[in-house]
């Protein structure tokens, strides 16, 4: 039993007059002591009692909690899943005495006998809570990542652009580069964003409402609003807003930080870091992945003639031919990576059923070194490397200056990568940064 004297148990009800956001439910994964039946109801019912509160109740039912049973939930803004949450612990209070899960708060402990009262403190002190929160969490960011990459792959999107009457039709990336490149539009990185429908309907409502998206002003019409955004370069979303949080996945990586708190504490990284004795740095080979095999090689030059002698591709050869520069032969090489990877011939665009399948009809119909015309794939979303650490961008040669105004005035790019399925590939992938060992809840 935890036990815990002090003066008053107010400091812990300062919840309730927090807006945490209601996050959507979520199936709770395996739980430490036990499994909760399948409930589709969006009420939550009170842990002790029958009680019984809507979603959107949260804070009624924290202040019943408190004012009927005494027990107070500590950090209620770091439960990724407040109604699971709640499930769990009502299955499992039943079981033992309360105390075996809460530490006891006896307030006004110096005072008379009859002026004290046990309050229940139920936090993350208990090992058992902690976990069921990181499960909470963890579960939470698989879904976020499983929804960012459903909208990524959506074809099917269709919107009218916020600032103008142009429209767009297919993958979301058409429209961000629009509203970045043609209006200067600043929404952080384009590639952190989830849930990116509702966000743009946001950002529309707060315009047809005449608000300026930054400094949040309203102004009496469209033409004053118009102005004072392009005079005041307030072109961008307000970051301190926490309405925005839920749009960007930085948000959903670590327990209860916002991405204010983990830029600050990646800030303070780089300036510990920079007194740092590099004298035993020891540089490790690059370890480059054909375009057409799983075939690695840890200098360029073996990569280059595998791919010629091997599979008739001549990288250097068509460098020459069509005069490529740097950038244009990134976006040659991310394009053939990404058309490969969707099981799409790069040279006619002939759609196979596996990976295997595409490659065999490249070799089989000689299409090995048949490129699409530079229209096709010079384009700005081949900036973004299909592969995030695709080693083989790293070492292409630039044998002609370009210049910073040049590649300044290019399209911004959005797209987002790829996952590969290679292992060479996936040995650094983000993903394997964000989501923990899943054998760690077993």
């Amino acid at each position: 039993m935890y036990k815990v004297n002090v003066l008053c148990v107010c400091f812990f009800f300062y919840y309730l007059d927090g807006k945490d956001s209601i996050l959507e439910p979520l199936s709770l994964p395996e739980s430490p002591g036990g499994s909760i039946p399948p409930d589709n109801s969006t009420s939550v019912p009170c842990i002790l009692c029958e009680e019984s509160y809507s979603l959107t109740e949260k804070d009624a039912l924290l202040k019943h909690l408190i004012l009927e049973h005494k027990l107070v939930i500590a950090d209620v803004k770091l439960i990724a899943d407040f109604r699971r949450y709640i499930l769990y612990w009502r299955k499992r209070f039943p079981e033992q005495p309360i105390t075996d899960f809460c530490s006891v708060i006896r307030t006004n402990s110096e005072g008379p006998v009859e002026g004290q009262e046990d309050y229940f403190l139920l936090c993350d002190v208990l090992p058992e809570d902690r976990l069921l929160r990181e499960q909470l969490q963890q579960k939470r960011l698989e879904e976020i990542l499983e929804q960012q990459q459903r909208e990524r792959n959506d074809a099917s999107f269709h919107r009218v652009c916020t600032f103008c009457n142009d429209e767009f039709t297919g993958n979301r990336s058409l429209l961000l580069n629009h509203m970045a490149i043609e209006h200067g539009f600043n929404m952080g990185l384009p590639d952190n964003i989830v849930y990116c429908t509702e966000f743009l309907d946001t950002l529309q409502r707060k315009l047809d409402n005449l608000q300026c998206l930054y400094c949040e002003k309203t102004f009496r019409d469209k033409t004053t609003l118009k102005d004072h955004m392009r005079k005041k370069q307030h072109r961008r979303i307000n970051a301190k807003n926490q309405e925005y949080d839920k749009f960007y996945v930085i948000n959903y990586l670590e327990l209860g930080k916002t991405w204010e708190e983990v830029q600050s504490e990646d800030d303070r990284e780089m300036i510990e870091d920079q007194d740092d004795d590099w004298s035993d740095w020891q540089d490790h080979p690059v370890c480059a992945v054909c375009l057409f095999c799983e075939h690695q090689s840890e200098t360029m030059d073996k990569i280059y003639s595998h791919m010629k002698d091997t599979h008739g591709f001549d990288l250097a050869k068509i460098k020459t031919e069509l005069g490529l520069k740097f950038y244009q032969q990134v976006k040659l090489v991310n394009f053939m990576r990404r058309e490969i990877h969707q099981c799409r011939c790069y040279g006619c665009k002939e759609k196979f059923p596996s990976k295997a399948e595409v490659l065999k009809h490249i070799m089989d119909a000689k299409h090995i070194m048949a490129l699409q015309d530079k229209s096709t794939w010079d384009q700005p979303q081949y900036y973004f490397p299909t592969y995030e650490n695709d080693a083989l961008l790293c070492a292409l040669s630039d044998s002609e200056s370009e210049s910073e105004t040049d590649n300044q005035s290019k399209e911004i790019p959005v797209i987002a990568e790829d996952i590969s399925n290679l292992k060479a590939l996936k040995q650094t992938s983000v993903l394997n940064q964000l989501l923990k060992d899943r054998t760690y809840s077993s």
